[in-house]
């Protein structure tokens, strides 16, 4: 397999690619449309054709490439059902799974920081892929989008600490300059979702973050609904 992390320095999201290695099929995992270039040219250096532009949810705080990628390459976008999304080219769902030539990515619904979050699991290579649902030592606000606390925490439990412990955690952001984590240290040290913290608990640690609202909120929202066209 073929694996990279890129990093957008203005959101902190981390934009993955992930590539099979006999057909040369890819996929960018949350792709930001200011660093298109840099994605473009990644892909060629490396000889992939990108297949899919997967979205982890409807970001609210950078604007998707997906649909100019879709427009330059002949990508597919692919989102979530759930979300209000008349582009989409490929609208998932829990249980399903994409294929890049011999590489297959499980799909798992984990809704909770928006009702539209999907995490990516490569069971063959122990790797998930949890967008804003679990991060390093942390997880994504629920307060906006359809959010809820409780839906989060069971997500996580079910759909997230419920694989091997050495499963590779990969989210969309990091705030702190971290890139990895694993499934048993999140278990262990997340200090929300972890530690025997119960459903209850986290919910109020959730009620009590006092958050102010992304930046980009009154525009990346709608724009993301639409692929990232007319932004």
């Amino acid at each position: 397999m073929i694996f990279r992390q890129l990093f957008d320095c203005e959101s902190c999201t981390y934009t993955y690619l992930v590539g099979d290695l006999a057909s040369r099929e890819a996929a960018l995992i949350d792709p930001v449309l200011e660093l298109v270039e840099r994605d473009v040219q990644v892909l060629s250096e490396l000889g992939l054709t990108l297949k899919y532009s997967l979205e982890t949810h409807v970001h609210a705080d950078h604007i998707t490439a997906a649909g100019t990628l879709r427009q330059r390459l002949g990508s597919q976008c692919v989102l979530s059902s759930r979300a209000e999304s008349t582009c989409a080219d490929l609208k998932i769902n829990h249980g399903d799974v994409i294929h890049l030539g011999s590489l297959a990515i499980e799909v798992r619904a984990t809704p909770g920081h928006t009702s539209t979050c999907m995490s990516y699991f490569l069971p063959e290579h122990g790797m998930v892929f949890t967008g804003d649902a679990l991060m390093v030592r942390g997880c994504g606000r629920t307060d906006f989008q359809q959010g809820d606390s409780a839906t989060l925490y069971r997500s996580v439990h079910e759909q997230l600490f419920t694989l091997p412990e050495a499963t590779k955690v990969y989210p969309a952001h990091d705030y702190k300059g971290r890139t990895v984590t694993t499934v048993g240290e999140e278990k262990s040290f997340n200090p929300r979702l972890g530690q025997a913290n119960t459903q209850d608990e986290f919910v109020a640690i959730m009620a009590n973050l006092d958050l102010s609202q992304p930046k980009k909120i009154a525009v990346a929202v709608q724009a993301n609904r639409n692929c990232g066209l007319n932004a």
